[in-house]
């Protein structure tokens, strides 16, 4: 809905943070441009003849092609970065002897189970995104695992993930969740993703104290709670889903973007506090009374705010009352105010 992953969720004008990565920062850039690199522009026929033309990349690329099977990697013994996005896998295996890989992309794939990765020890990045995947199993010895994307699965439970303490990054978004849990010991945890998944309540984060990035969009949730402990969290997204009111973010100072768009909101309330918010989302929303938007005076950081097919937005005057009551606006609905 953050090393950006394409989004499963289709919001007109929201912002979209479903699947998600970070881009590489730029000395790793730097460091892949001065290494030998295999990026193969054509359908790769034979893998061991690709991997037979430099054995001493640093990283490799096979993303788009039609590979089945996993196997005549042996010659890579230096290899760091193995990119297998967009193929036909359907077994993650022949990959033990890889141990210096720090990542390894297998997005968009045909896998049913997480196996055969207990000698990638060093690895820190994992995406297994859009596979088949049902359960979260068989990770114990990943133990440096920065970034783990699981999205677009089938996987119902979050489980088997407590010992990955190292996490700053965990993608479960398009599942069939249904409770926030096992979780407490993912203590450096700064994003998690969980947008469209069948979750209830927000619980079971108390532990995540360093956490700045918090997707619950397209869920069903109905009420804002147990949010007290997350102080340091910048961005909220609760799009989506059946909230009646804005509340129970008194701790949280630090948001600078607050997604509310497609709830059953008919007023805004409890965010004057907020003295660091940026971006506001409330679009297709029940707000039907200028009195409730008023309170946005309270919000002079605000640059950003959605209002768009809620009754007040109807009126013709409305984006200069809103001007109004916000002057230091910068946007209104996906529009540059002048």
């Amino acid at each position: 809905m953050g090393d950006s992953k394409d989004e499963t969720v289709e919001i007109s004008e929201e912002p979209q943070l479903g699947v998600q990565g970070e881009p590489l920062g730029a000395d790793e850039y730097e460091k892949a441009a001065a290494l030998p690199v295999i990026v193969p522009g054509v359908q790769v026929a034979n893998i061991e003849e690709v991997v037979k033309a430099d054995p001493d990349c640093y990283e490799l690329d096979l993303n788009h092609n039609r590979i089945e099977e996993l196997k005549e990697f042996e010659l890579l013994t230096r290899v760091e970065r193995l990119y297998l996005r967009w193929n036909l896998i359907k077994k993650i295996e022949n990959l033990h002897m890889l141990t210096s890989l720090v990542e390894l992309e297998l997005y968009d794939n045909q896998i049913a189970t997480l196996e055969n990765l207990d000698s990638l020890v060093n690895l820190q990045i994992l995406d297994v995104s859009f596979n088949r995947l049902t359960k979260i199993e068989n990770l114990q010895n990943l133990l440096k695992l920065e970034k783990l994307y699981l999205v677009a699965n089938r996987i119902k439970e979050i489980e088997n993930i407590n010992m990955l303490t190292n996490l700053t990054m965990l993608e479960l978004g398009d599942n069939k969740i249904k409770k926030i849990e096992n979780i407490d010991s993912l203590v450096n945890l700064r994003q998690l993703f969980l947008g469209r998944n069948k979750i209830i309540k927000i619980e079971n984060l108390d532990n995540l104290i360093k956490l700045e990035l918090l997707s619950l969009q397209a869920n069903r949730i109905v009420k804002i709670e147990n949010l007290e402990n997350l102080t340091q969290l910048t961005e909220l997204y609760l799009s989506e889903n059946g909230i009646e009111r804005v509340e129970n973010l008194d701790n949280n100072v630090q948001l600078e973007t607050l997604d509310l768009a497609k709830n059953r909101l008919k007023s805004i309330d409890n965010i004057n506090n907020l003295v660091r918010l940026e971006e506001l989302w409330l679009n297709n929303n029940s707000i039907d009374n200028w009195k409730n938007v008023e309170v946005l005076k309270e919000n002079k950081t605000l640059k950003t705010v959605y209002l768009e097919h809620n009754p007040v937005a109807d009126e013709a005057m409305y984006r200069l009352k809103l001007r109004d009551i916000a002057p230091w606006l910068e946007k209104i609905d996906a529009t540059l105010c002048r």
